[in-house]
Formats: structure tokens, sequence, C-alpha cells
């Protein structure tokens, strides 16, 4: 196997995605394999060109490519003392002295994205930065004219094509000028780098036409992946010890966390339009903040349990269980659940829950003679009672005697209240309005004032946060005493903040990590840390959002460094499935150089 070095140039280089593509491409056609080698790249931002010296390989020239008219209607004022428009020669310069093989062109895209209004995209400014397309390209050309470049590809946004129409129409006059071949197309990088990502951009790719005479064949389309298969294999978001400070959650408005935790999973913004709103007010939720992580939680069958604390009981944790082994009829506590014993049989230890279902707490009382055991029966003078149990009130047996020493007197004193001047009957066992004169007339509650402690418990009281608390008694509830408060700590809408908010679907719907775009993009695997000059997310995510995924370039450096072998072993066709790029302009990409230069 014999090797042969090709080069790429980039212009509008950023931190060099694609250059770190190109080198990663390893071409093989027969016995010949091609390996890419960066010669530089230029940008205008110093921080990008440090990041573009890690990824490719080799130093980045700092260079403005803007023409002076093009500076001032970008920048509104004049460039500073010293400034100078770029020539041929610093086209040459940068790129060692030496001829690429292929140039990668990805100017800026602003001007043209759909993110930018129609209105805004007509102004000087953005026009000055579209036109830095046609000044790349002029730039490429009269560097390299005496030898002129083999391919070349120019990347930017798909609405490139409508709201820079008028520019793509002079370049490919340029290029056909120059001896190219051209095809514009739209691809998606995701399905050509295999990304987690959609991506779809516009892509012109030119020949020239002398040098390259076969066919540029397009890259073979791949599976986009789910966002799953790369962030699953990365530490959980903010685990900066693991993967470094970019792997930090941003920090962002209360609003837009509350917003995001509403959105519909797999949905945008335009799902909050479902919601109901009453009163500028969500009718429906609420957000209420988790007493404890797991609060009453019940761990799936399937899942893992959390750290076993000292105290780990339902109401401070995870640390219940859905059992799916359970079932009405299964054995329960040694075959004792809802157990009956006989007559004259022993029973268990009595616990601290003896209710039914937690034991053979229910005795086969034979003594009852066929009887169905019901609600408010009554025990015959002469008959004996069944058996006492913990709760023993007439509606839960025979726990009432026809007492025949009353003579037929009735009982005066159900629901019976004695005034205040007047002593109580005799305490009995049943302390309740229709068992006696258990009520009183108490004329002093229509004189208490509001806060007695006789006219009010503090029932569903709320304190201030500024407001000592009351005694903590054993049965603290809301609906019992003083024991809630005002709390005023709630974020306000525009306080930035790093929060977990589990949403409708029970999941946490939180941006990417900065290292997570990043590993979309694929400028990074996902267990490694990524190093970015600076320290600002904003301006990582910038550079990282403007990179040509390395993936994508990687596929087009193939097929182009495939090309390029071909042409240098004097073929003019090989059998390949992937269709020319592209299919509808492929005679446009074969025709003769006479009929070009015609």
């Amino acid at each position: 196997m014999s090797r042969r070095t090709l080069y790429h140039f980039h212009f509008c280089c950023g931190l060099g995605g694609g250059a770190a593509g190109f080198n990663r491409a390893k071409p093989i056609v027969g016995n010949i394999q091609a390996e890419w080698e960066c010669l530089g790249g230029i940008d205008v931002d110093p921080a990008g060109l440090a990041d573009f010296s890690r990824l490719a390989g080799v130093p980045g020239t700092l260079l403005d490519l803007f023409t002076r008219d093009q500076y001032i209607r970008f920048h509104g004022k004049e460039p500073p003392a010293g400034w100078n428009e770029a020539t041929p020669e610093d086209i040459r310069r940068a790129a060692q002295g030496k001829r690429p093989d292929a140039v990668f062109i990805s100017s800026p895209c602003k001007g043209a994205s759909g993110l930018l209004s129609e209105k805004m995209s007509q102004t000087p400014k953005y026009q000055a930065l579209n036109e830095l397309t046609l000044r790349c390209i002029w730039l490429m050309g009269e560097a390299w004219a005496d030898d002129p470049v083999p391919l070349i590809v120019f990347e930017n946004v798909p609405r490139l094509a409508t709201r820079g129409r008028h520019l793509l129409d002079q370049i490919n006059s340029l290029l056909s000028h120059y001896g190219y071949a051209v095809a514009e197309t739209t691809h998606d990088c995701g399905e050509l780098g295999g990304l987690a990502q959609s991506r779809k951009r516009f892509l012109l790719v030119a020949r020239h036409v002398e040098k390259v005479p076969p066919f540029l064949y397009e890259p073979e389309k791949k599976s986009l992946r789910a966002v799953g298969d790369i962030l699953g294999r990365m530490p959980l978001p903010g685990d900066i010890d693991s993967a470094g400070p970019m792997h930090r959650v941003p920090s962002l408005q209360w609003k837009t966390w509350v917003r995001l935790a509403l959105v519909r999973a797999g949905s945008d913004w335009r799902s909050l339009n479902e919601l109901a709103i009453e009163d500028g007010y969500l009718r429906d939720l609420v957000i209420v903040p988790e007493y404890r992580a797991g609060y009453m939680g019940v761990r799936g069958w399937d899942e893992s349990t959390g750290t076993i604390a000292g105290r780990s009981s339902p109401t401070n944790g995870a640390f219940s269980v859905a059992d799916p082994r359970y079932q009405q009829s299964a054995r329960w506590n040694h075959g004792q659940q809802f157990g009956v014993v006989r007559w004259d049989e022993s029973m268990g230890t009595v616990t601290g829950q003896k209710s039914p279902g937690q034991g053979t707490f229910s005795v086969a009382d034979p003594r009852r003679q066929g009887e169905t055991y019901g609600k408010y029966p009554v025990t015959d003078w002469d008959d004996h009672a069944g058996t006492v149990i913990a709760a023993s009130t007439t509606g839960q047996g025979a726990f009432a005697v026809a007492e025949p020493r009353l003579g037929g007197v009735r009982h005066n004193n159900v629901y019976h209240v004695v005034r205040m001047d007047q002593p109580a009957g005799t305490v009995t066992g049943g302390q309740s309005p229709s068992s006696g004169g258990q009520c009183i007339a108490d004329p002093r509650a229509l004189h208490r004032s509001k806060g007695d402690a006789y006219l009010t418990g503090g029932h569903y009281g709320v304190l201030a946060f500024d407001q000592p608390a009351g005694a903590v008694s054993a049965s603290a509830r809301y609906d019992n005493g003083r024991f809630s408060v005002a709390d005023p700590r709630m974020p306000e809408a525009s306080d930035r903040l790093t929060c977990v908010i589990r949403s409708l679907d029970g999941t946490w719907h939180r941006p990417f990590t900065t290292l997570e775009l990043a590993a979309l993009q694929s400028l990074v695997d996902p267990e490694e840390q990524l190093v970015l000059d600076g320290l600002s997310d904003s301006d990582w995510r910038e550079r990282i959002g403007n990179a040509v995924p390395p993936a994508a370039a990687e596929a087009i450096a193939h097929v182009m460094g495939t090309t390029l072998l071909l042409a240098a072993q004097g073929e003019t066709f090989m059998l390949s499935s992937m269709p020319i790029w592209v299919r509808p302009v492929a005679v446009g990409l074969s025709v003769a150089q006479r009929e070009v230069l015609s």
C-alpha cells in the first residue's frame, strides 16, 4: 500500500471542525491510500484560531477578509490604523506557500439565516457580511490562478440559496471563469456524519475540470442517531469533576426553567399554547417544591435505589418499592395477612400495628352460634357478650345490652347541654354528645378576640417568614395549627439560577450543556473532555454552533480524496453505488473543458 499526502486549506475556519474532519479521512483507491494534511486556516477571531490550532494541529492566521467598504458597512466605522485589505499573497502565505488540493470555505451565515428577519437581512451591515462569500472565492481564485485548486467546498445555511441568490450567481460565474464545474445542493450534515442532530446546510461543490475529470460522488448517507446515544455515554450534567467546566448546567432565568418544564417532550414553545391561562395564571398547574428528594417516592422494580440513609422511611426519600410479586392471595407475614386465629389457638405477638391486614389479629369466635357478625346488635340481658376487642363501640359488634332495670324510664341526657352555672353529670366512658350531658353552653366564646387559643387552634395558619413558629407537636400538620409559612424565597421571573424542575412527563427538561453540544457536533467523543479558549459558555457555544461537524467534513473529505486519487491514476470512471454529486447536474460536472470555457 503506497501513500499519498493531500492538502486542505480553510477560509473562515472558526474553531477547526472542518479541518479536524478532513484530517481524519483516509480514502483508498486500489493500492494507494491518501492522508489529508492541513495547511492552515484564516479567521478574524483570535479565540477561534486558538481552538483551530488544537483541533487542526496547525496554526491559523488572523486576517480580516473584508474590503474597506465592507468593513465600514459592517462595523459602521473606519478600520483602525494599520488595517489593510487582504491580498492573494496573504492567502498563499497563510497556506505555507503551498497549493492545497481542496479548499473549504465556511463564511459567516448570519446574514442569510432564518433566525434573522428579512428586513434586517437587507441592511448594509448584513449585506456586507453576505458579500464575504464572494470575496473568499475571489481571493482563493487569484491566490492560485496559475495552479488552480482541484476541489472546492463552499458551506453555508440553506437560505443563502434564496436570500443570497444574486451572490451565488456571481460566484458561479467567477468559478466558471477560473475553469470549475459547479453543483449546488442541500445536504443534512447529520446524515453525512451519522450524527445525533439534523443539520441542513447549503453546499456548493466545484471541481477544476482540467485537473479532475472524474465525477465527484456524493458521500454515503447514514441514519440519524438519537441524542440519548450520545448523552447516555456522558457523565450527568453538572459533574464538572469528571467532564470539565464545559459540562456545567447553564444558569437560566427562572421563567425559562418553568417554560422548559411545561414544554411537551418532542415539541417546542408552541406546546405552551395548549395550557389553560386564567387571569395571567396557569389554571391547572401549580409548582410544588419537593419536601425532600424522593419524598414518598416509590421505586420501580427494575430501578436501583438511592443511598441508604440513617433514617430511610417513605417520608424522607424513595424508600418504597413497587413489588410486582404481590397479589391479594399472596402469603404475607408468613401467611398471616388477614389471618384468623381459631378459638382454641394461641395468637402471635401483639405489635404496634394490629389491624386485620397486618397479621393474625382476628379470631373465629364460636360463641356467636352461627349469628352473622354485624353492626349494632344488642345482647340480651341473660346472654353472654362477645369478645372484647380494641375497638368496642356499638357500630362494630354486640356492644350494647337490653337493660331491663330502667323500667321504661327514658334516658333524658342524650345531646343534653349543661348551663354554665350548673354542675355536670357523671363523667362516663363514652364522652360524646349523644351519650349524656357532655356539652356546655359557654358564654365566654362570644367575647373572645381574634387569635385566642380557645377560638382557634391556628388551623391552616400561615406564619410570616420573619416570625417564630409555635411548639412543634407530634401531629403537626397544616390543618391543625400554624404549620405553614409564607416563603419569599421563590425566585423572581428574571432571576438566573440552576435548578431541576420535574416536568409533566416525569423527566428533567433542561438545556444541553456546552460539552453535550460539542459531542452532538462530533467535536469530541462523549467520554472525553474538551478544552476551548476562554471561560465564557456563550462564546464557546457560538463557536461550537458555527463549526462544521468533523464527522460530516470527514465524509466529504473521503469522497474528495477518492476523486483526487482517481484523477491521479488517470481514471475517469469508478463503479460505485453512490450517486453523483449532484445527480441533476451530473452532466454539468462531466462536461469537457472546452465546453466550459467556450
